[in-house]
């Protein structure tokens, strides 16, 4: 079986691995971090929702964003200094906004199917992870907001999501916590939440038990065609400072490009086009130390529209919040301006949670213009692609990893020197864990490739 090199060790690098360790594949993972799901995949919402799966695409967006420039505390903030990468990203962003309806519902799907493969796969590995499957909880402030959401919801259920509107009665029935009052909102008893940190951790050890080859702290910078495979080279991280710099490279048959944010760096280096860009987003852990604290907290999983807020009760004493989006290119900096909202969110709504003690954190979405996941081979023989999942990484991860390893199958199998630059599989191929991916599938089909791709 060939050897397939991975690089990025987040949620979608360690289900990428297990799906071909699964198959039969020798795998190595290399990260540049000490330890797996370090960046993005290490203090998200928490949320597994297919509830959440609508894309952003919509004059509606573009125009909360313009309203919201000037506000240091608005849900979507953007930096108005000049950048080609950014202004031509929200110049395609607006192009994809006749695709939204199609991609809601394309996206629904996805999750849908994805959660499936992610609850099995915890199940079988026996992964502790704070799992916790009591649903999601949409809440509305005012009528307008929640006859958005109507319109919404009409694309979730013909994506086959169970997701049913309810009363604000029904809102206090299903969360007591909750002390505001709301209009309405919707509620989705499928979805899930739990510490996705947890979760790629304990699946990463499960790789390496499986054979699977981790190498961190290696800040990958060369990827050559050698000997019909790829000689890929880095230096260690741990070197930069040291008088002599360690220099390493690895032999492998195919490469999964897993990389987040720095995709398009890496898909550059592989003459291909990955127009990932980093939308920041914050998030706070609030240690329920007292037991006042944590009766206050909510244990169902909430999604704010208004401000654009998502929880996750994780475990006994710990409650995640997390929201917000950030245009301001790789600023990795956590802005007390922009935790502040988050706290006082909680503060309002959960009185009795005592915020003395909060860890905040930011990461950066690898989000590509049309808000859909690039899984598809590239250009050169043996390269693939596994990254842009946005705000939905871990809901949609188990999915796309079984579509890029049935890829490599058809890769492997058909032992030709060129591949289609497109590729997608049917939801019947990604359930049944099928060897088989349908290359240039019709319009149509669970996913395709950016127009730019």
């Amino acid at each position: 079986m060939p050897h397939i090199a991975i690089i990025g060790a987040g949620i979608t690098g360690v289900t990428t691995a297990y799906a071909l360790l699964e198959r039969g594949y020798s795998v190595t993972v290399l990260d540049r971090h000490r330890y797996a799901a370090m960046e993005t995949s290490f203090a998200n919402g928490g949320q597994l929702s297919a509830s959440n799966a609508e894309v952003w695409n919509s004059a509606a967006t573009i125009l909360k964003g313009l309203r919201w420039m000037l506000r240091s505390d608005a849900p979507l903030l953007m930096n108005p200094k000049p950048s080609w990468h950014k202004y031509s990203w929200i110049g395609e962003f607006v192009g994809h906004i006749t695709r939204y309806r199609a991609n809601t519902i394309e996206t629904t799907k996805l999750a849908i199917e994805a959660r499936k493969h992610l609850f099995s796969i915890a199940q079988r590995e026996n992964i502790a992870f704070d799992l916790e499957r009591r649903g999601i909880l949409h809440v509305y402030h005012d009528k307008a907001g929640f006859e958005a959401g109507l319109r919404v919801n009409t694309l979730l259920q013909q994506g086959g999501l169970d997701r049913r509107p309810v009363t604000a009665d029904e809102i206090r029935s299903i969360e007591p916590a909750l002390q505001t009052s709301c209009y309405g909102g919707f509620f989705t008893p499928s979805d899930a939440t739990g510490d996705i940190h947890k979760f790629t951790r304990g699946l990463a050890e499960v790789c390496i038990r499986r054979g699977a080859a981790f190498i961190h702290e290696a800040d990958v910078d060369t990827i050559a065609r050698d000997n019909g495979g790829f000689r890929i080279g880095w230096n260690e991280a741990t070197s930069h400072e040291a008088d002599v710099v360690t220099r390493h490279e690895l032999q492998a048959d195919g490469i999964v490009i897993c990389a987040g944010v720095a995709s398009r760096h890496f898909a550059g280096l592989l003459n291909d086009r990955v127009n990932v860009y980093p939308v920041k987003g914050y998030s706070i852990t609030v240690q329920l130390d007292a037991p006042q604290s944590r009766d206050a907290a909510p244990t169902v999983s909430l999604l704010d529209e208004a401000a654009k807020i998502v929880t996750s009760r994780l475990g006994a004493d710990r409650f995640r919040v997390a929201g917000t989006a950030e245009f301001n290119g790789f600023n990795r900096d956590i802005r007390a301006d922009r935790i502040q909202p988050l706290v006082d969110w909680v503060r309002h709504h959960f009185p009795g949670i005592d915020t003395s003690k909060v860890l905040p954190w930011a990461g950066l979405r690898p989000m590509m213009p049309n808000m859909m996941p690039v899984v598809r081979a590239g250009r050169i023989p043996g390269v693939f692609y596994n990254t842009g999942h946005g705000h939905l990484g871990w809901t949609l991860s188990a999915a796309t990893a079984q579509m890029v390893a049935g890829a490599i199958d058809d890769w492997r199998d058909l032992d030709t020197p060129s591949m289609a630059p497109a590729l997608g599989a049917g939801l019947d191929d990604v359930s049944a864990h099928s060897r088989k991916a349908e290359i240039n599938p019709p319009s149509g089909g669970l996913l395709r490739t950016s127009s730019e791709e």
